[in-house]
C-alpha cells in the first residue's frame, strides 16, 4: 500500500449511533434490494467498501462560504400541472444533503437521515464530469493536444479494439460506438460485470475488458451511456500526465479550492487505476465548491486552470448521427422551464440522486446528495424541476 492510500477497512464498522452494522454489499445495492438504514450507512461508507486512493486538500485555507442574509427556506416548485414545497423534495426524493449557493453565498443547507456536513458521501457518476474536468486541465498543460486526437496515440494497448479511430471527444461524449448496456438492476448488463470485475480488485482488468467489446456503429453517429467510457478517461489521464487521478486532481484542483477535508476515490485494485465513472467520496461543500470552479469557467483566482471557454463546450447540447444530442463531455446540459438553453445551466449526476447543477446566468449552485431506493427513476418530483424552481425562487 503506498502513500495516500488506504484499504477497504471490513465489512462491519462503527453506524451513526456508535454500534457496530455489517456493511451491505455494494451489488445489493445496485440491485435496488436495501432498505432505507442499511442503504443510508453503505452510502456514507462506500470508501470503505473498496481500496481508495486520497485526495488531498493539502494545508490551504478552507474556501469561506458565507450565508446570505437572504435565506430560503421554502419554495413552489412546480412540476408541470402539480406543485410541491421543499418538504416534499427532500422527504419524497430522499435527500440526505442539500446545499443552495446564490452567488456564492449560502441561501440554504440541509443535512438528514443521520449524515452532516463531515459526512464523505459518494458521488456515483458525479465523477465522471470530475474526469473530464481532468481531460481539460491535461490539455491546458500540454499533455493531451486536443479533442479530437485520436484515443490510441495516448492508449496504444486499445489500437486493433473497438476503440481504434475513435478520438477524446467521441469517447468524452460516449458517442465511440463501442457496445455497451448500462443497466444497474441487470446482472448480466456490462456495467454489473464491469462492477464483478471492481470488486475483484485485480489490476488493468476493466481496461482490457473494455477493449474486449465489438463497436456496433461508427464514431459520432450514435450515443450510448457508457461507464465503462469513464474509466477509458481514466486511463487516458492517467497515461498522459503519468499521475494518479487523485493525485493530479489535488494538485491542480483539490489543494487550490478551499476545501473542506480530504477525498477519497475508489480504485479497480490496490495500486491501480481510480474507477473514474463512480468512485470520489466527499463532502456535500466540496462537491459545491467543484461546482463554484465550474461556473467561474475553470480559474482559481486569476488563473485560468481549464482552457478558456472549456466548461461551455463541454456543457452545451450537440448532435450526434444528425440528432439532438442533450450530452455533453460527461455533462447533462439542463433546460429551463420552457425547454431553453439560454442560461446555459448543467450538471454532473449519480444513480441514486447525487446532482451538481451550475447555473452560470443566475450564479446558482445546487449540490443534491441523496439515498433512493433504486439507482434510476426512484425519485417523486424530478430533480430538473426543484432546480428550475430554485432558480426561479433566487432569481
Amino acid at each position: 500500500m503506498k502513500a495516500g492510500e488506504c484499504e477497504a477497512l471490513g465489512e462491519v464498522i462503527a453506524s451513526a449511533d456508535g454500534s457496530e452494522q455489517p456493511l451491505p454489499s455494494i451489488e445489493q445495492a445496485y440491485a435496488g434490494k436495501l432498505m432505507p438504514d442499511e442503504q443510508v450507512h453503505l452510502f456514507r461508507n462506500t470508501h470503505r467498501v473498496f481500496p481508495c486512493r486520497r485526495i488531498s486538500r493539502g494545508g490551504g485555507p478552507i474556501q469561506d462560504l458565507p450565508r446570505s442574509p437572504d435565506t430560503s427556506e421554502d419554495f413552489p416548485i412546480r412540476a408541470g400541472e402539480q406543485e410541491f414545497d421543499l418538504y416534499d423534495y427532500v422527504s419524497r426524493n430522499r435527500l440526505v444533503g442539500l446545499l443552495m449557493l446564490k452567488d456564492g453565498k449560502i441561501v440554504h443547507e440541509r443535512y438528514e437521515l443521520g449524515i452532516d456536513a463531515h459526512a464523505r458521501w459518494m458521488s456515483m457518476s458525479m465523477a465522471k464530469s470530475v474526469s473530464t474536468l481532468l481531460v481539460g486541465v491535461a490539455i491546458r498543460d500540454g499533455f493531451i493536444g486536443g479533442v479530437d486526437d485520436p484515443l490510441t496515440d495516448y492508449l496504444p494497448e486499445l489500437r486493433g479494439s473497438g476503440y481504434d479511430g475513435v478520438s477524446i471527444r467521441h469517447l468524452m461524449q460516449m458517442t465511440s460506438g463501442v457496445e455497451w448496456d448500462d443497466t444497474h438492476t441487470d446482472a448480466n448488463s456490462h456495467r454489473r460485470h464491469m462492477l464483478a470485475l471492481q470488486v475483484g480488485q485485480q489490476p488493468d482488468t476493466i481496461l482490457k475488458y473494455m477493449a474486449s467489446l465489438p463497436r456496433i456503429a461508427e464514431p459520432g453517429t450514435c450515443w450510448n451511456y457508457s461507464t465503462g467510457e469513464t474509466h477509458v478517461v481514466g486511463a487516458l489521464v492517467k497515461a498522459a500526465t503519468g499521475r494518479w487521478l487523485a493525485d493530479y486532481l489535488s494538485e491542480k484542483l483539490w489543494s487550490r479550492l478551499g476545501m473542506d477535508a480530504d477525498a477519497e476515490w475508489w480504485l479497480e485494485a490496490p495500486g491501480g487505476l481510480e474507477v473514474a465513472g463512480s468512485g470520489i467520496c466527499a463532502t456535500l461543500r466540496d462537491y459545491a465548491r467543484l461546482g463554484l470552479f465550474a461556473m467561474n469557467d475553470g480559474r482559481i483566482g486569476d488563473e485560468q486552470v481549464l482552457p478558456a471557454g472549456w466548461i461551455e463546450e463541454s456543457t452545451a447540447p450537440r448532435e450526434a448521427g444528425g440528432e439532438p444530442l442533450n450530452y455533453g463531455y460527461m455533462w447533462w446540459p439542463v433546460p429551463d422551464a420552457k425547454g431553453s438553453f439560454a442560461d446555459g445551466a448543467f450538471s454532473a449526476r449519480g444513480i441514486f440522486g447525487q446532482y451538481i447543477y451550475v447555473n452560470p446566468t443566475e450564479r446558482v449552485v445546487l449540490t443534491v446528495l441523496s439515498s433512493r431506493s433504486k439507482p434510476k427513476f426512484a425519485e417523486a418530483i424530478l430533480d430538473n424541476h426543484f432546480f428550475n424552481s430554485a432558480v426561479e425562487a433566487l432569481r
